[in-house]
This record gives structure tokens, C-alpha cells and sequence, in this order.
């Protein structure tokens, strides 16, 4: 049965590291003693050992080891044997051509959806949807294929953005690039606003946090989605 947290962000406004996310990490890990790490977005340019090192400080007051997948020699007998896996954000792109390049994204996949607890923030959300195609970041390498995990049966978007009414910017909104999207791809989009997550178990998917969600929907207007919504069945 799938146990997943997909989170539009690891840190908000103000807060530490995963601190917002802490009270729903201690029960969605509850028994793990060690904890798989997926560095390879590199958020800033950070090493796989630096980016780590942050997690496994965070993870302290969990009382959860954690290690790298870089550290094995062999990373996709890492991840079959993973207790639990996190991947931090970043960019999508380097995170996804890593994932090929060391050719885990199927293993992942595969025991994701057969049971080991996963969590994602930005980056690692991102892969959780069909495809990578409605991240926020810059192409800055060439993955093979964007496609992703196949988590859940749609598209997201963390960090969404609402139009600044006040702003004197007029280039194109998130939304806008959202419904381009669109324009080529059938698939939902969920734009996750901060501070949001959805909690995936078995084949229930709920909006978790404070906030709504926006769903865009092929040749439909976008609608608001509130907390608690069930998404299991959004196609």
C-alpha cells in the first residue's frame, strides 16, 4: 500500500528545515530507524554529501539515521532495501537526469507503490506526477524522458503561484503557463501553494495544511480545492 507525503516545499517562511512538516513525519515514519536520501537535486549547488549532512540534522529530532544514496556502491540495491526514502528539492531536471543516469527511476517507482514510505519536497514532488513537464526550474541539463514516478494519476506544480494584483509585472503568470501546458499535454495539474501537502495512502490522496490547492483541468476553468479534499479518483 502506497505511504507518501508529497509537499510543495521543505521550508517555509521564517521556519527551519521540515519543521512545518515534523508532527506529520513522526507518525508517516514511525518506525523507521534509517532513512534513504535522494540528493541529487543539489538545490544551490550543493554537494550530495553537504545536502545530506542538512537532512540528517533535520532528522535528529526524529531520532532517524540518515544516509545518502551516494554512499552506496550499488544504489539500486539502496533503494530495494530502503526502510524509507526522501528526496529533497532542487532541480527537477538535474534530479530527474540523475535518476536515469544511475537508472533507479523504475526501482523506485516499483517500491514506492509496493510500500516504502517516501517523502518528497519541491523537486521530489515534482517526480511523483506523470511527468516533470509543469516544474517551476530551468532546463539547465537534459534528461532522457520527463517522465516521472506515476504517483499519482496527475501532474503537480509546488510552489504555485497567485497572480500579485498589485504587481506592475506583466509577463505571464503561473497560471498562464500552466494552461500552455495544457495546450499539448491532457493530464490535471495540482498547484500546491506553500505550507500544502498531500498525503498519499493506498489509493486515497488528500490536500493537506491550511490552504487550497488549484486544480487546472484540460479546456475547464481552474477550480479551488479545499483541505481534506480526497483526489484519489482525479484523472
Amino acid at each position: 500500500m502506497k505511504k507518501i507525503i508529497i509537499a510543495s516545499t521543505s521550508t517555509l517562511h521564517n521556519g527551519n528545515y521540515l519543521d512545518y512538516l515534523f508532527p506529520t513525519l513522526k507518525k508517516h515514519f514511525e518506525g523507521v530507524k534509517n532513512l534513504l536520501f535522494i540528493p541529487y537535486a543539489r538545490p544551490s549547488g550543493l554537494t550530495h554529501t553537504e545536502y545530506t549532512q542538512k537532512v540528517s540534522e533535520a532528522f535528529t529530532s526524529l531520532n532517524i539515521n540518515v544516509k545518502g544514496i551516494h554512499e552506496f556502491e550499488n544504489p539500486i540495491e539502496a533503494i530495494e532495501k530502503a526502510e524509507a526514502i526522501f528526496t529533497g528539492g532542487g532541480n527537477t531536471f538535474v534530479l530527474v537526469n540523475e535518476l536515469y543516469r544511475n537508472n533507479i527511476l523504475n526501482t523506485l517507482e516499483k517500491v514506492v507503490k509496493s510500500g516504502t514510505p517516501y517523502l518528497g519536497t519541491s523537486a521530489g514532488s515534482n517526480i511523483c506526477g506523470l511527468t516533470v513537464g509543469t516544474t517551476n526550474d530551468m532546463p539547465v541539463v537534459y534528461p532522457p524522458s520527463f517522465r516521472a514516478l506515476g504517483l499519482v494519476s496527475f501532474n503537480i506544480n509546488p510552489h504555485y503561484l497567485d497572480p500579485d494584483t498589485n504587481s506592475k509585472h506583466m509577463g505571464e503568470t503561473r497560471e498562464t503557463r500552466i494552461k500552455e501546458f495544457h495546450f499539448y499535454n491532457p493530464q490535471p495539474v495540482l498547484g500546491l501553494r506553500e505550507g500544502s501537502w498531500l498525503e498519499v495512502s493506498g489509493n486515497s490522496i488528500k490536500l493537506k495544511g491550511d490552504l487550497t490547492a488549484r486544480l487546472f483541468k484540460q479546456n475547464e476553468n481552474p477550480i479551488e480545492i479545499e483541505t481534506e479534499t480526497e483526489l484519489g479518483n482525479l484523472k
